[in-house]
């Protein structure tokens, strides 16, 4: 199966998962707004009420996205890893992706632990890459560190897939033995990653630009024409607030245009990491997680470079050891 089978096969567990993410995006929009206008309602207080519905909303949100999203991803990249080792797929990928979740749940369940040290990992070991920056000091130095800063976490997404990939591979050892595995694999074929990444950030620029623009244009024109009133309350708000609690310089808040900006911005950007998350990164995933496995398949981790690891991260020596 060559990639573009394996992402379409794949797929309806990302729709399944963007239904969801819909769901927590009306839920949290609705707290928002539900709160802002019951506290103007009640006693002039629609910030207060905002914040309150901000705070549900983001209670929610996490929720959904531990007890459903995290269970999707997993079921997802199992069945990827089926397609990329096995070169074949169930003919039923959600229903199979849910019984390899529910039957391997306690070791996933480890496994969602174990990126906390994973990530800890790929930080001691490539702080040196960050001294280039601190080195040459200043403005340019600090971008630099802030952009290899971005890089290396956007891999380090990746790579913690892969990982939970080699986990649902190596089924018969324990998680953080096969999480070990797959760090030890990452460094020895950090190429797996690194001759994807032009087509990682080439893609996902050209999508915020081109979808997370066509959100921002929509949703401002609705907030600037159909609810400038709601904006507009929202903005003497803003003063008000500002005069009670002796706050300066509220100029660019207090202007319902601006807010409204602001908010298209702000839901511009979550819809296009949504759609982003559903069809941009599963594709590149699939490609990325067949030249991980490839790699660890064709050259397994030894011995040695697990202590090479353990000299050279604290975290990686105490997850081997538990290991």
């Amino acid at each position: 199966m060559n990639n573009f089978q394996v992402y379409k096969k794949t797929l309806s567990f990302s729709l399944v998962g963007f239904g969801v993410d819909i769901l927590a995006l009306i839920l949290w929009g609705g707290l928002v707004a539900g709160g802002f206008f019951i506290g103007n309602k009640i006693n002039d207080k629609g910030l207060v009420g905002l914040a309150i519905g901000l705070v549900l909303g983001l209670i929610v949100s996490i929720l959904l996205k531990i007890f459903v999203s995290n269970v999707l991803k997993a079921g997802q990249i199992a069945i990827m890893t089926k397609g990329v080792t096995e070169d074949k797929i169930p003919d039923k990928p959600l229903h199979e992706g849910r019984k390899i979740v529910k039957e391997r749940f306690a070791s996933i369940t480890a496994f969602f632990f174990v990126t906390g040290a994973i990530k800890g990992i790929i930080r001691q070991i490539t702080r040196s890459i960050n001294r280039i920056g601190t080195a040459l000091g200043g403005e340019t130095g600090n971008s630099i560190t802030s952009a290899i800063d971005s890089a290396i976490q956007i891999l380090v997404g990746y790579l913690c897939d892969c990982c939970l990939g080699w986990v649902f591979y190596r089924k018969e050892l324990g998680t953080a033995k096969a999480a070990c595995e797959g760090s030890v694999i990452f460094f020895k074929h950090g190429k797996t990653l690194f001759k994807n990444i032009a087509r990682i950030f080439g893609m996902g620029l050209l999508g915020l630009i081109v979808v997370g623009g066509a959100f921002f244009g929509m949703f401002y024109g609705i907030f600037n024409f159909l609810m400038a009133d709601s904006f507009k309350t929202l903005a003497q708000e803003v003063i008000e607030s500002s005069h009670r609690l002796e706050i300066n310089d509220v100029d660019f808040l207090s202007n319902p245009q601006n807010l409204a900006l602001i908010a298209a911005g702000i839901i511009a950007l979550i819809l296009y990491g949504m759609i982003h998350s559903v069809f941009i990164r599963p594709f590149i995933l699939v490609g990325v997680l067949r030249n991980f496995t490839a790699s660890g398949i064709e050259d397994m981790p030894t011995e040695e470079e697990f202590n090479t690891l353990n000299n050279k991260s604290p975290k990686f020596a105490k997850l081997y050891s538990k290991a």
